[in-house]
């Protein structure tokens, strides 16, 4: 049976790794169906000579008897977009599928007449998702729709979304947010925010020498939430505060966090006793 990859940004890391990593997908695909049938010529009947009607004009052109043409089902009568479309969905279902596929996920809460049309045409996107091998997850309780990779070990796959590893510092970032995110929810905080500070503090204490100079950290953990902003985990209200989304249980599962959070304790422990030797 077809199986799916973790969801798009799993977090992927051994239980006694050194590094933990994580992955996204971001590739945008395109699709085109072909439709139609072939369409029978119009039969043509002689007149009578002299008897040519006086209400067309038939000066050059050679006209069927009857005026009348023949009734095109409403599916098969759809207007072209761009020359040679053969196209089946409306424009803006379109947009909304190149948008799932396009983008890290679709919000409910950003995108609420995007959200509303996936919901209502999600068996037609789904369909066209399947012919690429692409598996849409709506997640109505966090108000997300993302993509997932399908994989198989049953027959060949060709594999169209790639994967996009988070590096040590951004993977220590999203544990730090995805246990605020946690912890602020279970007190009934609906949008927990945090500050870049606070941020830095927590993740400073689990960087090494061997992550560069002070300097050269805390860089790279604010360009770590430069990223992480970019693709929607965090949203920068104002400078240096940032509101968590939703999407960061998605990128990180409870499970994958706590396996992140023994690996951290291990880390801590052998440099302490390191530092004790």
């Amino acid at each position: 049976m077809p199986e799916t990859t973790t969801d798009p940004g799993g977090i992927d890391a051994g239980a006694g790794g050194a590094s933990a990593s994580a992955t996204l997908t971001r590739e945008i695909a395109g699709e085109e169906e072909n439709v139609g049938s072939d369409a029978s010529e119009p039969t043509v009947s002689s007149r009578a000579e002299g008897s040519e009607p006086d209400h067309v004009d038939t000066e050059g052109a050679d006209l069927p008897d009857d005026p009348f043409i023949a009734p095109v089902a409403m599916e098969d009568d759809l207007d072209e977009l761009f020359p040679g479309d053969r196209g089946t969905l409306d424009a803006e279902v379109r947009r909304v599928l190149v948008h799932v596929l396009q983008r890290r996920f679709l919000s409910a809460e950003g995108n609420r007449a995007e959200w509303k049309l996936l919901l209502e045409h999600q068996q037609i996107i789904e369909s066209r998702m399947h012919d690429l091998y692409l598996r849409l997850v709506v997640d109505l309780g966090r108000g997300l729709a993302y993509k997932q990779q399908v994989r198989s070990d049953e027959f060949e796959v060709p594999i169209l979304l790639k994967d996009a590893p988070y590096n040590r510092t951004e993977t220590l970032v999203l544990v730090h947010l995805r246990t605020v995110f946690q912890r602020e929810s279970a007190a009934g905080e609906s949008a927990p925010r945090i500050d870049i500070e606070d941020v830095e503090q927590t993740v400073l204490s689990y960087l090494t020498d061997a992550d560069g100079s002070p300097a050269r950290q805390q860089k790279a953990i604010r360009a770590a939430l430069e990223r992480l902003d970019r693709e929607g985990v965090i949203d920068e209200e104002t400078t240096g505060r940032y509101r968590i989304s939703a999407l960061v249980e998605v990128v990180l599962s409870a499970e994958k966090l706590a396996e992140l959070r023994a690996w951290l304790r291990r880390q801590q422990q052998e440099q302490q006793e390191r530092e004790n030797a």
